[in-house]
């Protein structure tokens, strides 16, 4: 059992340290992908299923390979599994599907234009990204795989970029009430 959910932490990783790269290319061309008829998804999204292959193309030899072996590590996984879920399911709530799949952005003339403040979002400006991080994490601590805590790290680092890129999307979009909501909540860590 336990390779097979090697593989599965390897292809999870895979999918999710991707994530930020597929939204920097809407993010970084957002005027560009609004001035077309026709909808980005249809070829941002075969070019993100593309970066899965080649990350794994990249990553294969070093699938196997672990920093360390501790199968109780499942059960603290576990739990960020069960928090990242928690986290998802609060992301919905006063969010709509299309603010979830980003049209807002695309779509400006076209989606409904409101800045969410509250539910989750009053603690935590990027919850859904929160919950990727805590899916990452688990699969990292729970594998020990050195693949996955490196997808981890990139992802970290790709997902500063992109949430950069997002803040500043979103201000040029709600100007003053974004810069004010943005000086009051974090982008990922609640406060105390």
């Amino acid at each position: 059992m336990l390779p097979a959910l090697d593989t599965l932490a390897w292809l999870a990783c895979i999918v999710y340290s991707t994530i930020p790269g597929f939204w920097l290319v809407l993010h970084s061309r957002v005027e560009y992908w609004r001035s077309r008829r026709w909808s980005p998804y249809g070829v941002v999204l075969p070019l993100w299923i593309a970066t899965w292959i080649v990350a794994a193309l990249i990553t294969r030899p070093w699938r196997h390979v672990a920093f360390y072996r501790m199968p109780w590590l499942w059960i603290p996984a576990a739990a960020l599994f069960a928090v990242g879920f928690w986290i998802y399911r609060q992301a919905g709530v006063n969010f709509s599907k299309q603010q979830l799949c980003g049209l807002p952005e695309l779509k400006a003339q076209d989606a409904e234009q409101r800045l969410v403040t509250c539910g989750i979002r009053a603690r935590v400006r990027h919850p859904v990204y929160l919950g990727h991080l805590c899916e990452m994490l688990a699969w990292s601590a729970g594998s020990g795989l050195m693949v996955c805590h490196a997808l981890t790290a990139l992802a970290i680092v790709s997902g500063a970029l992109m949430i950069h890129k997002e803040d500043a999307e979103l201000e040029q979009r709600f100007g003053d009430a974004f810069r004010d909501y943005r000086n009051s909540v974090p982008a990922l860590f609640p406060r105390r």
